[in-house]
């Protein structure tokens, strides 16, 4: 009985975190960032406010969790990463950048995050950079500084204006209309087009580096 207990006392635990995890999402989604408020979040989630402070340690835990929910590149690790590297990591990081670029597309709680960390210093937002910069270093010493040596610094520069580019095409086309030189962001056709760039700027680095 006392197993049983526990393990039901884990799953509510469990179930109470997600209730506000998803209503921190909710929230964002409709409201933005600046209804983020602990009464409010409490509400939406139907969960005594003090649970926050049991379950994450306050409002900065709980933010800290949300935002590593969401984050792409925070949630990218090693282990999940490491097919045959034989071509020194180019599929692997196509497949990685297309990815980025749909799973911004298709996540609006994970937008209003990007502009929130554009528009205001928060503690929680500094570290998702500081975890993305961790994954990105990950991957650059594992793969990209070992294949391209002493032009390592020079694709490190090409991948930050693709995955910051990939970023800003994704947040222009939600906000502020969906034609961006000329291609519809917003459409398969249009998205195919900037994918097919990207497979092309990737096999140009690995073939001009």
């Amino acid at each position: 009985m006392e197993r049983k207990s526990a393990a039901g006392s884990i799953r509510n635990k469990e179930r109470s975190k997600k209730k506000f995890l998803d209503a921190v999402g909710k929230i964002l989604k409709t409201k933005g960032y600046a209804a983020l408020k602990i009464n409010d979040i409490a509400a939406t989630a139907g969960v005594d406010k003090k649970m926050i402070y049991t379950y994450f340690g306050g409002m900065d835990g709980l933010m800290d969790e949300y935002i590593r929910s969401q984050d792409y590149w925070s949630n990218v690790t090693t282990e999940q990463t490491l097919p045959d590297l034989s071509d020194g990591g180019k599929l692997l990081t196509e497949h990685l950048l297309l990815t980025q670029f749909d799973y911004v597309f298709s996540n609006k709680e994970f937008q209003k995050l990007l502009l929130w960390r554009l528009s205001e210093p928060r503690k929680s937002l500094a570290k998702l950079t500081e975890r993305q910069e961790e994954s990105g270093e990950n991957l650059f010493t594992l793969i990209g500084d070992p294949y391209f040596k002493e032009h390592s610094q020079d694709f490190r520069a090409i991948m930050a204006i693709m995955v910051s580019g990939l970023y800003y095409l994704n947040l222009y086309s939600s906000l502020n209309g969906s034609i961006f030189c000329g291609i519809d962001v917003n459409t398969p056709e249009g998205r195919d087009k900037i994918k097919k760039a990207v497979s092309f700027l990737v096999e140009q680095t690995y073939e001009k580096l």
